[in-house]
């Protein structure tokens, strides 16, 4: 069972990829952007697109920043609300993850209208806005097109004080790291195409999808906190490499500390992981150290293009169990402590 009984129309079908499996593969993207125009940024933007942050940020006074982020993608799941809950999730966690406070969202929508009837789309949206609703923000308009596949997401903008923005780049040697929700939602979501995902599998694919990543703003309070990123289309290590390369630093992971969801080591020895996974291993692979005892079952995992994925906190050890704490109020329950930040080149080593 791989939808709800009221999932009349296979959205997943409509669509090549879903979610943030659908992302330009990392060495694609970097050779399609390499020689892109960059004119003289102004002294108000603290973050722009040198780091590969999680989002724009503009001072706009001493005590406001604007965070400013998109995210938009193909169905990852064939529910029309439970694909706009998922999409706005993952829209809105790039202003957590610069340690922001989402304020207001624009709605982008492009569906296929010879396909989809009105009202499937109108739950789409509605989903959406449910999330929204849950974060405390309008969706104070936006911009629709006639697609041919369906595609949903929205602008979000937020507001952070200057001197808190967390960034992706600046990561200390020593830090550990912390993951704030289990990986597996891209083999799940491969298990949603191919009819091969259960009842309880659907739950827990919702139920991470779905939870906002909302102790992003309390961390921007802890001055610890080093760096900070959420991990989505490119996989743990992906994002962690991101980490790496911005601090020129290395990093090392312990694989049993890193949470999983239920069930995907084994749907992911089925065959049940999608394209992206290796298009990810193919751009970066070469700065990954893996242990023997790292099955290509686990090395799938650790590409999984994370849709809606949790936050990745780079911290001072001190921290760490404060950090934890802030997560486990927050209802993620979850996070971990998965490794930590070493001296030497920009490299992963899984052990």
């Amino acid at each position: 069972m791989n939808q709800p009984a009221n999932a009349t129309i296979k959205l997943t079908s409509l669509s090549h990829g879903g979610g943030c499996g659908c992302k330009i593969a990392p060495g694609v993207l970097s050779e399609i952007l390499k020689n892109s125009m960059r004119l003289p940024a102004p002294a108000a933007l603290l973050v722009g697109k040198e780091t590969s942050d999680d989002a724009a940020v503009y001072k706009l006074n001493e005590s406001q920043a604007l965070i400013a982020t998109t995210d938009f993608f193909m169905p990852v799941v064939d529910d029309p609300y439970d694909f706009g809950r998922i999409a706005a999730t993952n829209a809105i966690s790039d202003v957590y993850a610069m340690g922001g406070t989402p304020i207001m969202a624009l709605a982008l929508v492009g569906m296929p209208i010879d396909k989809l009837p009105t009202e499937v789309i109108a739950k789409i949206l509605e989903g959406g806005e449910s999330v929204c609703a849950q974060a405390g923000i309008p969706v104070a308009g936006g911009h629709t097109i006639d697609s041919v596949e369906p595609i949903y997401g929205l602008v979000v903008l937020g507001l952070v004080h200057p001197d808190r923005v967390k960034k992706n780049d600046t990561a200390q040697p020593g830090d550990k790291l912390i993951l704030g929700k289990p990986l597996g939602v891209g083999v799940l979501s491969a298990a949603v195409k191919k009819d091969k995902l259960d009842e309880a599998g659907y739950r827990a694919l919702i139920a991470c999808t779905t939870q906002l990543n909302t102790p992003g703003r309390r961390l921007a309070d802890v001055k610890d906190v080093h760096a900070l990123t959420d991990v989505t289309g490119f996989g743990l290590l992906g994002h962690l490499l991101e980490l790496c390369r911005g601090a020129g630093l290395g990093a090392s992971l312990n694989m049993d500390r890193i949470p999983l969801l239920p069930g995907v080591l084994e749907l992911a020895s089925a065959g049940m992981v999608t394209g992206a996974s290796a298009r990810n291993w193919a751009s970066y692979g070469d700065a990954v150290d893996l242990a023997s005892s790292i099955t290509p079952s686990l090395q799938a995992l650790l590409t999984d293009p994370q849709t809606s994925g949790g936050l990745l906190v780079s911290c001072a050890p001190s921290t760490a169990d404060a950090i934890l704490d802030i997560f486990r109020s927050e209802g993620f329950e979850d996070a971990a402590v998965i490794g930590e930040m070493i001296p030497g080149p920009a490299r992963v080593a899984v052990a």
